[in-house]
């Protein structure tokens, strides 16, 4: 049966170039393939909610600006809808651009965060969470963000997080959150060691924590008992987006399975995702 889920957070077009390197100063470098889509943590998150039969929004500032059509024409094109927190802004999506190195699957890029464009809570329509079964934030939208884990928490509908790297703001949202699912790279204050993590995030009364590491096992704490998942081990043509790809397989599989299920499952969406170049190619495999 399909869900609803929302996914709150940045919008950006991604320039993804295949290369032998990132180019050094002065260098001008000849890209073997190259590819357009719609990205951020949330976005990329929603596309594979909806690929994996569900329905899925994305919440976040996109704007008219004429560069706006490139995303709203692939996310289109994987049924994700989208709930404009700033619909007239003419102002330029952020924008990144991206090289993946041939050999390893590496990612080197240069990009705009949400900074410049932030949304404030007058922006969200009331009805917004209707029919939502799952809410994601990735934190890049954290007003926002913070009203909308406050409404969901209230209709118990679960709250995600997306801890790629840790952002200011973020200690307000996790008393409302369900599942943590963070990366090796998100670092709380004065947190030092993922034994800390782990700490401060039950201290918000989190129950259900997991810290990827890429290829290396899944440290999970559930419930106060900790664990590890492996992860497939592959041979990575492009990393790109695989945490965003995570959380979203991730959603998909809590609406119906147990946590560590549903992390092993979303390991090995992700892995799939990274024998192919680019974040969409995995799906048409």
């Amino acid at each position: 049966m399909e869900k609803y889920g929302l996914f709150v957070g940045l919008v950006t077009l991604d320039l993804i170039y295949l290369a032998q390197s990132p180019p050094l100063n002065n260098q001008k470098i000849v890209a073997a393939d190259y590819t357009v889509a719609a990205g951020g943590p949330a976005t990329n998150a929603a596309v594979t909610f909806s690929h994996l039969g569900n329905q899925a929004t994305v919440l976040g500032v996109v704007g008219s600006h004429p560069m706006t059509q490139l995303i709203k024409g692939d996310l289109a094109n994987y049924k994700v809808e989208i709930t404009d927190l700033n619909p007239t802004t003419q102002n330029a999506p952020p924008v990144s651009s991206i090289i993946v190195t041939q050999a390893t699957g590496e990612r080197a890029v240069i990009s705009i965060n949400a900074v410049k464009t932030q949304a404030t809570r007058e922006s969200i329509e009331p009805e917004v969470l209707q029919n939502v079964d799952i809410v994601l934030i990735d934190g890049h939208q954290m007003t926002v963000g913070n009203e909308i884990a406050q409404i969901a928490k209230a209709r118990n509908i679960p709250v995600v997080i997306d801890g790629g790297s840790w952002k200011n703001g973020f200690d307000k949202i996790l008393p409302f959150v369900d599942y943590a699912i963070c990366s090796a790279n998100f670092h709380p204050p004065n947190c030092q060691t993922e034994d800390e993590v782990f700490a401060y995030l039950s201290g918000f009364g989190i129950s259900h924590i997991a810290i990827t590491h890429g290829q290396k096992p899944i440290r999970y704490l559930q419930d106060g008992k900790a664990g590890f998942i492996d992860v497939a081990t592959v041979q990575a043509v492009d990393t790109l987006g695989a945490g965003d790809i995570f959380h979203g397989a991730f959603c998909h599989h809590i609406l119906r399975e147990s946590f560590t299920t549903a992390l092993q499952q979303a390991a090995h969406v992700a892995a799939l995702s990274c024998q192919f170049f680019g974040t969409r190619r995995w799906m048409h495999s």
